[in-house]
């Protein structure tokens, strides 16, 4: 349909995704402040390899540096643009990539956490998307190359929803959904604020217990004092979340009043979630992937952690709703992150919060 499109922040969702859309013929730009990645990429394409089921391929791409990015100026207009940055760099991202979009142009924020409301204080809420990435485990293993612990979820999982923040079903979604489906299945979505939701929860079990333990999913799970700290975070989460009105869906792919009451010490919820999580880390490669915020501090990036756990805790303060779970995490993800502490699982069982 001839929309020129941008990619600002080529990390792991960004050019996994924008790399299929690459690959299509789709007219398509990325932009990363990595200068490695960058020249990685001008000078080989993104390669995108997987664990499974599909050999790994490569695909010429055009890429900018930051510093080259007011070049566009002198070219038409993005008409879509993908903000795939940290949630910390969002604000300053989208504001750099609204310079150079076209009056009908819009964004989309491909990224965890919940950040619309803080695109729209850049472009407007007309210009805002939402896109969630469900269940991807994606690392950019290296510069300008993407890979995959699993193989194409195809129609056993859906990965991408995508959806207007009022709602409604429009043509802009479709054509997103169009886009990201290139990489693996997607649907539009009426209910956009409850996938969000429901995203963040999952991320907030996971992300920063592999951030404070240094563990992958598989060592997390099996260990029973973790797995069920990881229902209290997600318990917390939940309540919240229905506190605030949201319309959860799944979440690690079961109901998550389930995990709602496991974490709340309901017997039989805690029996049906034990054998629903351990069922899934048996499955070939289960677990093996280490979750974003892990990623980001064996390569000693700042984390996201007060984007999401953090956001969940003062949501919480809000409503009247106590997280202790949430703040007891932020406090050991922001201590690792910082060094003063290392890395270790004593620290969520010292908390005997499980």
């Amino acid at each position: 349909m001839g929309y020129k499109i941008a990619v600002m922040g080529t990390g792991a969702v960004g050019a996994y995704a924008g790399a299929h859309m690459a690959r299509a013929g789709e007219d398509i730009t990325f932009i990363d402040p990595w200068p490695a990645n960058v020249e990685a990429m001008k000078a080989n394409g993104l390669k995108v390899s997987h664990l499974r089921d599909v050999e790994p391929w490569s695909t010429p791409v055009r890429a900018l540096h930051l510093t080259e990015l007011q070049q566009a100026a002198k070219e038409k207009p993005f008409d879509i643009a993908f903000v795939c940055m940290k949630s910390y760099d969002t604000e300053w991202a989208t504001t750099m990539i609204a310079q150079y979009l076209a009056p009908a142009g819009f964004v989309v924020s491909l990224q965890n956490c919940m950040n619309e409301e803080t695109i729209a204080g850049v472009v407007g809420w007309g210009k805002v998307i939402g896109c969630i990435a469900s269940s991807i485990t994606v690392d950019l293993a290296e510069p300008a190359h993407v890979k995959r612990a699993a193989g194409k979820s195809g129609d056993k999982h859906t990965v991408f929803r995508t959806g207007e923040v009022h709602g409604r079903i429009t043509d802009r979604v479709e054509e997103v959904r169009r886009l990201v489906a290139l990489s693996d299945s997607a649907l539009a979505t009426t209910n956009i604020w409850g996938e969000r939701w429901s995203k963040l929860v999952t991320n907030a079990m996971a992300n920063g217990m592999s951030a404070s333990t240094g563990l992958v999913s598989k060592a997390i799970l099996t260990n029973d004092s973790l797995r069920r700290f990881g229902s209290r975070l997600g318990s917390e989460a939940i309540r919240v979340g229905q506190a605030l009105g949201y319309e959860l869906e799944e979440v690690h792919h079961i109901d998550p009043e389930i995990i709602a009451r496991a974490g709340e010490g309901d017997a039989a919820a805690i029996k049906e979630y034990d054998e629903h999580r351990l069922a899934e880390v048996a499955k070939a490669g289960g677990g093996e992937h280490r979750p974003s915020m892990g990623q980001d501090m064996v390569k000693g990036r700042r984390t996201e952690i007060e984007f999401l756990n953090g956001l969940i805790v003062r949501k919480g303060e809000e409503i009247g709703i106590p997280t202790p779970a949430n703040a007891a995490l932020v406090d050991i993800v922001k201590r690792v992150e910082k060094g003063e502490l290392q890395a270790d699982p004593k620290h969520i069982l010292d908390l005997r919060l499980n």
